[in-house]
């Protein structure tokens, strides 16, 4: 397993922490392998598979990690794509890549998901008079 309890319990509060400004939901999934010839592919199907585009503004994010293959994507939903596009997600990769390779896969994590709720802000503010949270915020294994 990639993270402890301690480190699970940090990401969920990170998580909260970022969607608090933001209406976008962000979402982290492992697995051991990708079983795809490119992680965003496989980041497209468990963003499908787990019914993430089912957010009001669809703003929803994947982080998707393969440990043992040692791949990482983001996959943003249509909403933010749209006013976005493909290349949003680098500084966040990169983040994440930097501290992988350091082994604190948990500290990157996190830092990358303070970086995705400021940037998500700018651009789905969170409704102070609703701010629902609509995915949950637990680590999804694969």
């Amino acid at each position: 397993m990639l993270f402890t309890k301690e480190e699970e319990a940090r990401i969920a509060s990170a998580i909260q922490l970022a969607e608090q400004g933001t209406s976008g939901e962000i979402r982290l999934f492992v697995e051991d392998f990708c079983l795809r010839d490119h992680p965003v592919e496989r980041a497209a199907e468990v963003f499908s598979l787990f019914g993430m585009f089912h957010t009001k503004e669809r703003n929803g994010v994947l982080i998707y990690l393969a440990e043992k293959s040692r791949h990482l994507a983001i996959w943003g939903d249509a909403g933010i794509h749209a006013r976005v596009g493909g290349d949003f997600w680098v500084q966040e990769k990169q983040l994440m890549r930097d501290y992988l390779q350091r082994d604190e896969a948990a500290e990157g994590v996190c830092k990358a998901i303070a970086l995705m709720g400021a940037r998500l802000q700018a651009f789905f503010p969170a409704d102070p008079n609703d701010n629902e949270n609509e995915l949950p915020d637990e680590i999804i294994y694969g």
